[in-house]
Formats: structure tokens, C-alpha cells, sequence
């Protein structure tokens, strides 16, 4: 740890809001580095540079000033940081008056050291974090040994299995979203801690990833347990006040190189789902969606399998039938719960199930037929 212009300033502000007396921080090469008198920077104070040397508080009085360069009377004690002399803080003024005050300052020096020795290493340990969860989501070219070496020295655990999670920051109507709004959401998902690596990934697009522990049965993860966890998020969110948050959970892939999986399966979720309202998405909720997806872009198949569709729609110009259809699959084609859902009889649905098929030219009954209308409702 080395004093550095900052610290030195801290040192000095802290001070001199202690006491009255002019204060100055010197650098392990007994450079003046922070002064409450800025004419005395940038020189060299022989008395600290005694105090680094032999490790002990030295006391000038005018007499002895008068000997060494750029010293003026008063008392220069050495900050100590892990039993290593990194620099010393002086106080000026006749050393009976300002004797009482050393060891205060010398202990408001330290502390202050630190103090930014440990926000040094949070910001080490935070960066480093950042730069493994990108090396895992985005197919890294290390070998599992050397990531998981990497991530042990950050005391985190990579052999417990993992999905990924990518979260969307929004921000209130008529706000703009800053930096800080990331940071705070970040914060929210590393405390309590749950050994979460987490790390902002698009600053642009407001988005945050999550590699989240989970506990497998058989292969599978609790899907439940999650949608618990994330649920109290969102309340500590909507506490919080500042924004809201969409979260898209991607499915469970075994292996280190399984995550990068997981996060595409969580991105692509996200990417299908935005602008629907809801804030919890599982990709598995979403998977048939997805996986059409991409079929869309092929223009001739995405008209094939829409056809059926579009017949019934020139004989149905009140959207009935259309809105039958949907509901008997939204309740698993289940006859008296699509009854109960849109409110008809049983024999009013199967006439309407019987002139989708007139019209259609399927047969509802049949496997594969269901299967062309259910895509075909999932194309439009």
C-alpha cells in the first residue's frame, strides 16, 4: 500500500477538521504530498524522512528547523500500514502545543489508509469478478482448471452448479437511467450474500448478469425456490423506489462451459419477452416461443404454418373462433375449463370447435392437426 495524492488530501481534510493547527502528509520518500498550506507541496521534509528511517516520532522545535530543509517546528509521526512505514503526517506549531494531537492524527492517518486499502481491494476483487463472469458467459479459451483457480483466489466456489440470470434495469417514467441505478441493483444482488456473481454487462442496453447457485434434483433445478427468491428481489427493488426490473432466467447446462449456455437461454428470453408486462420470465415457460423464433425469419415456412389460420380468420370476422381457439389451448385443451374460462356452454364450444375444423380443414381431435393450429396461433 502507498500513499498517493488522494489519501493525502483525505488525511489532511479530516484533519484540519480536528484541529487548527496546519497539517502535512509525506510520501515514503518524505515528499510533502498533502498540505493545509498548498506553498509547502511537491518539497522534501527531512524531519519525515528521520521519522521514516527510524521508525519514530520526531519532534522539531525552531532551533533544529533552522538546521534541516523544509522543515518548519512541530511533531512528525510515522503512519504505519501492516507494520511498514509507507509516510508520515506532521502537524506544525511549538511541539508542547501540538504534542497532544499526534497520536490522534497518526491514528486518523492509518485508519484512513485503511480504509482505502480496503476500498482498493473491493474494487480489485469486484473488477477481477466482472472479468470471470464474462469469461463464462462468453466461451472462455481458458481451461476449467485455470478458471476455477481464478475464481477460488476470489473466494468463489465454481463447482456448484449455476444458471444465469440477465436482469433489465427500467426506469421510471420520464427518468433517465444513470450508472449509479446499475450499481445500486448490483449491490442488491450481492447482499445478503448468496455467492452470486454478478457484473454489469451492457451499460447501453441496462443490463446486469447473474450467475446464481442452484440445487439440482436429478439433473433439474428447483424452479419454484427461484421464482421465490427472485420475488423477494423484486420487493426489496420496489422498496428501494428508484426503478423496476425485468429478470429472465435461462435454463441449467452441467459444466463451466454449460454457463455461457444458460446465458444465452436467459438472453434470448429476455429479448422475446420485453414489452410483456411480466417481471419473472423462465426460459422453459418460454422455450416453444423461443425455439419458433428464428423460424419467423423464413418467410415461406412462417406462411405455411399460419395458413390454417388465415382461412378461419376470412370466414370468423368477429374473431370468435379465433379467440375459442386460444383459450381451449391456454387450458390444455381442456373442454370444461375453456367452458368455464370464456363463459359458454359445452355444447356452444364443441360447435365452434366443429367450424374450426370446417374451416381450417383440421381435425382438432387429431395429434398433428392440434399441433399445426397450436403453432399456427404461436406464428401470428
Amino acid at each position: 500500500m502507498q500513499l498517493n495524492n488522494l489519501i493525502a488530501k483525505q488525511i489532511v481534510e479530516r484533519a484540519t477538521k480536528i484541529i487548527q493547527y496546519p497539517v502535512n502528509v509525506m510520501d515514503e520518500n518524505g515528499q510533502i504530498i498533502g498540505s493545509s498550506d498548498p506553498s509547502r507541496l511537491h518539497r522534501t521534509h527531512e524531519g519525515a524522512l528521520l521519522a521514516i528511517h527510524d521508525n519514530r516520532i520526531i519532534e522539531i522545535n525552531k532551533t533544529v528547523a533552522s538546521t534541516l530543509i523544509g522543515v518548519k517546528e512541530g511533531v512528525n509521526l510515522p503512519i504505519v500500514y501492516q507494520e511498514t512505514v509507507i509516510g508520515v503526517v506532521g502537524i506544525s506549531g511549538e511541539p508542547e502545543e501540538v504534542r497532544r494531537f499526534g497520536e490522534l492524527m497518526k491514528m486518523t492517518a492509518e485508519l484512513i489508509v485503511e480504509q482505502a486499502a480496503l476500498m482498493a481491494q473491493i474494487q480489485w476483487d469486484k473488477r477481477h469478478r466482472e472479468e470471470l463472469l464474462l469469461q463464462l458467459i462468453q466461451g472462455s479459451t481458458l481451461s476449467d482448471n485455470q478458471l476455477l483457480s481464478i475464481a477460488e483466489r476470489l473466494n468463489l466456489d465454481l463447482a456448484q452448479p449455476r444458471i444465469a440470470a440477465v436482469i433489465k434495469v427500467i426506469p421510471k417514467t420520464g427518468q433517465t437511467l444513470t450508472l449509479e441505478h446499475l450499481q445500486k441493483m448490483v449491490h442488491l444482488l450481492e447482499y445478503p450474500e448468496r455467492d452470486n456473481i454478478v457484473g454489469i454487462v451492457s451499460v447501453s442496453m441496462n443490463e446486469i448478469v447473474v450467475l446464481k447457485p442452484v440445487t439440482l434434483n436429478e439433473q433439474s433445478w428447483c424452479k419454484s425456490e427461484e421464482k421465490r427468491r427472485v420475488t423477494k428481489l423484486l420487493q426489496r427493488v420496489k422498496q428501494a423506489g428508484e426503478f423496476s426490473i425485468q429478470i429472465a432466467l435461462g435454463d441449467y447446462f452441467e459444466g463451466l462451459s454449460g454457463l455461457a449456455r444458460s446465458y444465452e437461454t436467459a438472453q434470448a428470453t429476455l429479448a422475446c419477452c420485453q414489452g410483456s408486462g411480466e417481471s419473472i420470465l423462465f426460459y422453459q415457460e418460454q422455450k416453444l416461443s423461443l425455439l419458433l423464433s428464428s423460424l419467423k425469419q423464413d418467410v415461406w415456412r412462417t406462411d405455411q404454418i399460419k395458413q390454417p389460420l388465415v382461412k378461419l380468420i376470412e370466414h370468423d370476422p368477429k374473431g370468435v373462433l379465433l379467440k375459442t381457439l386460444e383459450a381451449f389451448f391456454e387450458q390444455d385443451c381442456d373442454l370444461a375449463q375453456t367452458c368455464a374460462a370464456i363463459h359458454i356452454h359445452r355444447n356452444t364450444l364443441r360447435y365452434r370447435l366443429d367450424k374450426i375444423n370446417e374451416f381450417t380443414g383440421l381435425e382438432i381431435n387429431k395429434l398433428d392437426h392440434k399441433v399445426q393450429l397450436y403453432l399456427a396461433l404461436k406464428c401470428i
